[in-house]
């Protein structure tokens, strides 16, 4: 293992180019915490799957200083091991030395991103997805129509029932394309939804990319929630992706400029909190300033966002509920979502919620903090290691014998149903928003 005196004395090989920043780099204290005690191995699902060092989270940090040393070339195997991190971040909550590796993974990431060239399929599809669609609202409506059609045509189960899919190895990632909304809700940028009773407080809803086409239904019960209980709801217009999947990819001068306007969008009115219902944005959300030099405007502006941005059951958890819930008789089970419990620190509020529905009886099930697999884009990128991920967490949510499975964030739930679907059993997966919606109803 590397000595942290001796990464204090080397200046980083790799320098940013063009569009990208110098906290694009880590510094030696974001190394030098790691102590390679190892308690983070059993936390990692790709070292638990394979055993490999390399695809460890010690492994990799290794790779990365080596890499910033020089003295490893930022090359094949190095992309290899780094891609196959799902960054979960479950290797954070174990560290007893306060790593914070999602740091270090994601700068190792901008730093491939700016010196290897992948091949051209790989930066073709990456060139769309991250700077061509997710920072485009118009662009992804306009998929979103085509994929309508695709699934609501019949298109989609003939193309099933041929078989094409998977003669082109396309099976497997098909299945995990999101349902799209025959309502977007991009419809509902700039409105204000008044409290119900007193007003308790005034937020602002972060609406995100692909949850405006797939999850308007989520974003419905969310604004019933919070405006139930004394909440008024602002949908800001003007916000755009929050630039996760982009920053996870490394492609961070995207991500940079996605945060500054979200950053302008959401300082420009008081607000008492900026609120979302996807764990995987709000982690990124609230490490903007990551994004940015320190003592820079945009660093301060990030700063000060951070402070007001909530995860919703976070926000509703410290609020408190004073709406009256129905008697709701079922058994349900709690998956956490990883960039909720690793990347936030919240294990306690979504549980905390589900726990004030009258009737509700919550089954812990086994690994609950362990990955589902979704981490983002990976179940496209990584898809076989995904599903072996994803066949883990079917095995614990069905072994509690809860016909109700409930999560926190939409990749999880995608993820999740899908996996209820592959294994057949028969489970609902739902967000905590949708089951406190339910129960006001």
């Amino acid at each position: 293992m590397s000595d942290p005196i001796a990464i204090a004395e080397q200046t980083p090989a790799v320098k940013p180019q063009s569009g990208f920043s110098g906290a694009d780099i880590p510094a030696y204290d974001d190394y030098a915490h790691c102590v390679h005690c190892g308690l983070c191995l059993n936390q990692c699902p790709t070292y638990k799957l394979w055993g490999l060092e390399a695809d460890s989270p010690r492994g990799r940090i290794r790779q990365i200083v080596l890499v910033d040393q020089g003295r490893l070339p930022l090359g094949d195997s190095f992309v290899k091991h780094i891609d196959q991190c799902l960054d979960c971040r479950a290797c954070e909550t174990a560290c007893p030395s306060g790593v914070e590796y999602g740091k270090l993974v994601e700068a190792a990431r901008a730093q491939i991103e700016q010196n290897y060239r992948r091949p051209f399929f790989s930066r073709l599809s990456r060139d769309f997805v991250f700077r061509g669609l997710l920072p485009h609202p118009r662009r992804i409506a306009a998929l979103a129509r085509l994929l309508y059609i695709y699934q609501r045509s019949g298109l989609q189960w003939l193309v099933r029932a041929t078989g094409i899919l998977r003669l082109f190895g396309l099976a497997d990632r098909e299945k995990l394309l999101p349902p799209i909304d025959g309502k977007f809700f991009f419809s509902q940028l700039g409105r204000t939804f008044p409290a119900v009773g007193p007003r308790r407080a005034r937020v602002a809803l972060f609406a995100g990319c692909v949850a405006q086409v797939s999850f308007s239904a989520l974003h419905e019960a969310t604004i019933r929630v919070l405006t139930a209980n004394g909440c008024e709801v602002v949908v800001p217009a003007g916000q755009t992706c929050c630039g996760a999947l982009a920053c996870h990819a490394g492609v961070r001068d995207v991500t940079r400029s996605l945060a500054r306007k979200n950053l302008d969008v959401f300082l420009s009115d008081e607000f008492d909190a900026v609120v979302t219902n996807a764990a995987g944005c709000g982690s990124t959300l609230k490490e903007y300033e990551h994004l940015f030099a320190e003592g820079t405007e945009e660093h301060d502006k990030a700063q000060a966002f951070r402070k007001k941005m909530r995860d919703v059951t976070e926000f509703l958890a410290d609020l408190g509920l004073t709406a009256h819930f129905s008697e709701q008789p079922m058994r349900v089970t709690y998956q956490d979502s990883c960039h909720l419990l690793h990347g936030q620190k919240i294990r306690e509020a979504p549980r905390k919620l589900l726990r004030a529905i009258p009737g509700l009886e919550i089954v812990e099930m086994a690994m609950a903090d362990y990955c589902c697999g979704s981490a983002g884009s990976y179940n496209v990128t990584e898809t076989e290691t995904s599903l072996a991920l994803l066949a883990e967490k079917m095995k614990h949510a069905s072994a509690t014998n809860a016909p109700v499975i409930v999560t926190a964030n939409p990749g999880c739930l995608l993820q999740m149903r899908a996996g209820a679907e592959i294994h057949e059993t028969e489970q609902e997966v739902v967000h905590v928003m949708e089951l406190l919606d339910r129960a006001l109803k």
